[in-house]
């Protein structure tokens, strides 16, 4: 990120500062503070990206696709500041044509760094060297979760350091450590340069070389728990590993101060309110193409409520654009599928690109659900994920959202385990919920909404 920043600002100050020492007559005014309008214009190509998956850690995309995300994220900022800033500040606007190859320029620029970066690992020094404590069934975990290169972009796996108390395990025999002692392991962070060691036993009880590991956490390595470990580079809390004491004593899981809950309502309202306006001309045109597709049968509806678990476990009715057929239910509750022949032609479009959720701006007016969280449930599927999945009603302790982190990360769910794959990225937003957190969801929501990604 502030590699692409830093390309995207010294292209602009080399381009502006051509333009004062020559005298190019292209940026009528405020010579005096041209600087501002590069550094304006990086930092909105910065948030374009972000809101196109560039900065997406897991992302797996070709060369192809890259370059695509780039140009969708030159063009984004080309736009905004030709119809927005430029019509705003009239006296400083840029000929278009040369803005649009100052744009295409940084697009260039920012594509071929990532080229050469993941061909040849340009980067890959500043990886840290990660040892893992223990080869067991928790241990595993990581090499289950993590095999691919791009889930390891942030660090380097040494190896697995067995224990007597680790259980019956699935690790490949080359990535297990053999220390005569681990008395020895001290010497074998330094001698290998570990950056971190995780800890991940089967059983702590008189398993962990203590003393070892003080030698090495004062010696200036991070010593990390498993649980902070994935959730730090997977953005994903292992409802699979917790245990009550993690919970207690990590940070995160804020309360409910009645400040922050007015504040959050304030903000998600005038959002709400925003968003009605940017809409509102393809809520009617929905509205439009639903009722003449089948809207006209007796009994046909525009909209669709169903009654969902929000907050707290209290019950609301949802709001939403008709996606399916009038009798899609008749046989009772069932979860939507990927490919669901109970969608209609107009649901798939709506469904693509989220347009099926703008109703919802209503609930967000009533305060039943926010932007950001989790994604509310039906209590039909509700009592039964509860007693399948371990802490699934803690998710109900945060305001139900429109997006979330689990829809950008795992964007589709039709099954018990695809809601416990959810639910871990949802603890995650609950115990690491703020502001920023909320806005880095909404703009990377984008990226689902351009490029078809809603189911």
């Amino acid at each position: 990120m502030m590699m692409d920043w830093l390309v995207a600002l010294t292209v602009g100050l080399l381009g502006f500062w051509a333009a004062e020492f020559y005298d190019l007559d292209f940026v009528p005014a405020y010579k005096e503070v041209w600087w501002v309008l590069p550094i304006s214009i990086a930092s909105l190509f910065i948030v374009t990206n972000l809101s196109v998956g560039l900065y997406d850690i897991k992302l797996r995309d070709s060369h192809v696709g890259i370059f695509r995300r780039c140009l969708v994220s030159g063009a984004m900022t080309f736009t905004i500041f030709e119809i927005v800033v430029f019509n705003i500040f009239t006296s400083s606007e840029i000929l278009p044509l040369l803005f649009a190859a100052y744009i295409l320029l940084i697009v260039t620029l920012v594509f071929t760094i990532r080229y050469l970066a993941n061909t040849f690992e340009m980067f890959g020094i500043t990886k840290k060297r990660v040892v893992v404590i223990g080869a067991g069934e928790r241990a595993s975990i990581i090499e289950k979760r993590m095999r691919r290169e791009s889930d390891r972009r942030g660090f380097s796996l040494i190896g697995f350091i067995p224990l007597d108390s680790d259980k019956e395990d699935e690790l490949k025999r080359e990535n297990i450590i053999k220390l005569e002692s681990l008395d020895d392991l001290h010497e074998f962070v330094q001698e290998n340069q570990i950056d971190e060691i995780v800890i991940a036993p089967d059983e702590r009880r008189g398993s962990l070389p203590l003393e070892s590991l003080f030698d090495c956490k004062m010696g200036g390595v991070v010593v990390k728990d498993i649980l902070d470990f994935i959730e730090e580079e997977t953005g994903q809390v292992a409802v699979n590993l917790i245990y009550p004491s993690w919970v207690i004593y990590s940070n995160g899981f804020q309360s409910r101060h009645y400040i922050r809950v007015a504040a959050d309502y304030v903000f998600n309202v005038i959002l709400a309110v925003f968003v009605f306006l940017l809409t509102w001309p393809i809520l009617l045109i929905t509205m439009a193409l639903i009722y003449l597709e089948d809207g006209r049968k007796k009994g046909g509806t525009i909209f669709y409520k169903q009654t969902r678990v929000g907050m707290d476990g209290h019950l609301f009715e949802i709001i939403k654009f008709r996606s399916m057929r009038q009798d899609a239910e008749k046989d009772g509750a069932q979860w939507a599928q990927k490919t669901d022949d109970r969608v209609t032609k107009i649901g798939n479009a709506l469904r693509k690109y989220r347009i099926d959720e703008l109703p919802q701006l209503f609930n967000v007016f009533k305060g039943e659900m926010g932007f950001v969280g989790p994604r509310p449930e039906r209590p039909e599927f509700v009592k039964e994920l509860i007693k399948e999945i371990p802490y699934y009603n803690h998710r109900h302790n945060v305001k139900p959202g429109l997006t979330g982190w689990a829809q950008l990360n795992y964007p589709y769910g039709s099954s018990v385990n695809d809601s416990l794959e959810k639910l871990k990225f949802d603890l995650y937003y609950i115990k690491r919920r703020s502001i920023l957190l909320d806005l880095l969801i909404l703009v990377r929501t984008i990226e689902i909404i351009l490029f078809g990604k809603g189911r």
